[in-house]
């Protein structure tokens, strides 16, 4: 193993404890029992198979999210809009599973496509933003977050209409449920978006890493000048890799309309699912298999967090703070190692003048 791959390894295991060594001590400051704590929060998490259900049902949208973010980081943008694009496609996926009366094998593609598509549009503002008007892309998609917000709302009360702030639940051929997996896991929510979000994650890495196209997005967010000087064209590749970002986001709120709630519900605040994605993202450094085991990793956390309050009777609110540190941690690390290599370059150099 290369450095590189050595480090990209290391960094995250490292956040990981530290972010629990974190846990502890605010659990100490507080009064509480670490052991007792973090003994509640991981049967919670895995500690039976009604745990692991959820845990993987949880899951399932943090996958998405995170690929989305993770694939505007990997061709040098930053799609901090995935929370306003989770939601429009949340309410794409349900109103197609609503309205529509076909065979499963259609309705069910057809609702997800409607989520991507959804999806895809909303993110291709910004990016469209970006190209041409060089207007930066957190800014444009921060605010399209809050449009989206209230945008679904409206579109809930006077397009799909609300019955006591939900709609009414989708048809049975657009949900993504599986009594079996229910059955299996206790009864939990676990449903079949788990192996899409698996499949989702091998065509992100086959896209970028396989294809001319992922190529190209790659080479345009390392250097736009040296892209555009190769004949690729910058705008359009800009463009692309918001939408491509956008459909993983859609694709994150089907998840929740088509096999974790069957519908939607008026929303006063934002899901969590885009802005979590960021941190999947950051802790699994971008990479296909790193976004899964970090989107199960969080997914558990907060899945635990809420056994752990009536395990331990520890407010469940301490697993933000824990993802927090995590995040913190990875992002230290990773600045860290920065500086230690330019440090490295520089004292190199140095020699070589001498």
């Amino acid at each position: 193993m290369n450095k590189l791959g050595f480090n990209r390894l290391l960094i995250p295991l490292l956040s990981i404890l530290m972010g629990l060594l974190v846990g502890a001590i605010v659990m100490l400051i507080g009064g509480y029992d670490p052991i007792q704590g973090f003994s509640s929060l991981f049967e919670g998490m895995v500690g039976s198979p009604y745990a692991i259900g959820e845990t993987l049902r949880a899951a399932a949208p943090l996958i998405f999210s995170g690929l989305a973010v993770a694939f505007a980081f990997r061709t040098g943008l930053f799609n901090i809009g995935v929370e306003g694009q989770v939601l429009i496609g949340w309410v794409a996926a349900v109103y197609v599973g609503i309205n529509f009366d076909l065979p499963m094998f259609i309705h069910l593609p057809l609702a997800l496509l409607a989520a991507m598509f959804a999806a895809a549009l909303w993110a291709f503002v910004p990016g469209f933003l970006k190209a041409k008007f060089h207007v930066h892309e957190v800014i444009t998609s921060i605010m399209m977050n809050y449009i989206a917000l209230y945008t679904t709302n409206a579109i809930l009360r006077s397009v799909i209409g609300v019955t006591n702030e939900r709609t009414e639940s989708i048809n049975e051929s657009a949900s993504l449920a599986s009594p079996w997996l229910q059955e299996m896991t206790q009864f939990s929510r676990l449903h079949w978006g788990v192996l899409i979000a698996v499949l989702a994650a091998i065509v992100y890495y086959y896209i970028l890493q396989r294809t001319t196209l992922g190529y190209e997005l790659r080479a345009v967010g390392f250097n736009k000048h040296a892209s555009q000087y190769a004949g690729m064209s910058v705008n359009r590749n800009i463009i692309l890799s918001f939408v491509i970002s956008g459909m993983f986001a859609g694709l994150a709120g089907a998840m929740e309309g088509l096999g974790t709630f069957n519908g939607m519900t008026l929303s006063a605040s934002f899901t969590g699912v885009g802005f979590d994605g960021i941190a999947v993202a950051l802790l699994g450094a971008n990479t296909a298999i790193g976004v899964v085991l970090a989107a199960i990793l969080f997914a558990g956390l907060n899945i635990g967090g809420l056994a752990m309050q009536l395990g331990a009777n520890i407010p469940s609110e301490l697993v933000k703070v824990i993802i927090a540190a995590i995040v913190i941690f990875v992002a230290s690390g990773y600045a860290f190692n920065y500086v230690i290599d330019k440090f490295k370059g520089n004292r190199k150099k140095g020699v070589e003048k001498k």
